[in-house]
């Protein structure tokens, strides 16, 4: 269960706009996550123009995310939670984290973008930098060191992260990679952070919640990707990997496009990736299976592994990549039949 609850409305912390700039930026400084003692990456942190990492392997893999109020999260839900800044900053964190994992890289820095309304209070600002700093540490990216970023006013808070990896002198696993014969496998989890959402978004008292239905809850606010698995699952020679983030089939059809293939879930693998489901499901009257086929920010990893090698620790078999037939497409098939597609789609109505 969170361990952090979101401050009362009525608080007496000061807002933003009683602030300069310099004045909240002496209170976010400290609170930042600067890397482990022996990482070299971060040359020269927050304070200057521009912060300087170096780049040992040559390369940099990149990635970018970005929160919205009201459209990725909201400050009060209907069922009486409210977001605090902690949530969106380890949310931050998590999302941007699990890209690079995605890859089988490893995150180095990131530079973050905060726009706030002048109400906001400072103390949701320094709420936020704490959960972005203990994301980072307790996800188990203790490298990744927050380098800088900048503060701005808007009239809905939103938050940009840009995150900076390393492949360590490897090769990167793409998501194009996936051959017929592979093995497809899961690491995380996925559907609970739909089911969580969903909580959210009832008439169910947040404090009525069993410990079941609250940890699903605690999914959707604070997500937990599996950091280790990316790196893990380059080494064992995964062919292909992406981010769960819109959804199993959405993300699984992606896969399989990119890489001309078919990849055909196994119904009683998914079936028992929905039992963790059943007690939001049945207090909402809900089918458990659309929040593991279309439910998004659990950030688990999509792989495929070839045939007949040892799936690493945490993955489990999902199903198989095949070759489309001659008169048939690539994308995402339940026991041979095409699923729909589901999932998040950022600019649906």
């Amino acid at each position: 269960m969170l361990e952090s609850v979101p401050e009362p409305l009525t608080s007496p912390s000061p807002t933003v706009a009683g602030l300069s700039e310099s004045e909240l930026l002496e209170r976010i400084f400290p609170r930042l996550h600067r890397g482990a003692a022996h990482n070299p990456s971060l040359l020269l942190g927050p304070g200057d123009d521009a912060a300087i990492v170096a780049a040992p392997d040559g390369r940099t893999v990149v990635s970018i995310d970005t929160q919205v109020e009201d459209q990725d999260f909201r400050l009060a839900w209907n069922n009486g939670y409210r977001t605090s800044g902690y949530d969106v900053g380890w949310k931050a964190a998590a999302q941007n984290l699990s890209d690079i994992n995605a890859m089988g890289a490893r995150a180095t820095s990131l530079v973050v973008s905060l726009t706030m309304p002048p109400q906001t209070l400072v103390s949701w600002v320094e709420d936020f930098a704490d959960g972005l700093s203990a994301g980072i540490r307790e996800l188990g990216a203790p490298d990744c060191a927050i380098a800088g970023g900048d503060l701005g006013r808007g009239r809905e808070l939103a938050v940009s992260v840009a995150i900076l990896g390393t492949l360590d002198g490897r090769e990167p696993v793409l998501r194009s990679g996936a051959r017929p014969g592979d093995t497809l496998a899961l690491a995380g989890t996925v559907g609970r952070a739909a089911a969580g959402l969903a909580l959210l978004e009832s008439s169910v008292p947040v404090h009525a919640l069993t410990t079941e239905q609250r940890a699903l809850l605690d999914t959707q606010c604070r997500p937990q990707p599996p950091l280790a698995a990316g790196p893990q699952a380059r080494d064992a020679g995964a062919t292909a990997m992406m981010d769960i983030s819109d959804g199993l089939v959405r993300d699984g059809n992606r896969m399989a496009a990119a890489s001309h293939a078919v990849l055909n879930l196994d119904t009683a693998v998914l079936k028992e990736l929905a039992v963790p489901l059943l007690p939001a499901a049945d207090l909402l009257g809900a089918d458990p299976m659309a929040w593991v086929l279309g439910g998004g920010e659990d950030h688990g990893l999509l792989a495929t592994f070839p045939a007949g090698i040892q799936l690493p620790p945490g993955f489990t078999a999902l199903g198989s990549v095949e070759a489309p037939a001659p008169t048939d497409s690539t994308g995402v098939k339940i026991a041979g039949r095409p699923a729909d597609t589901g999932g998040w789609d950022h600019f649906a109505d």
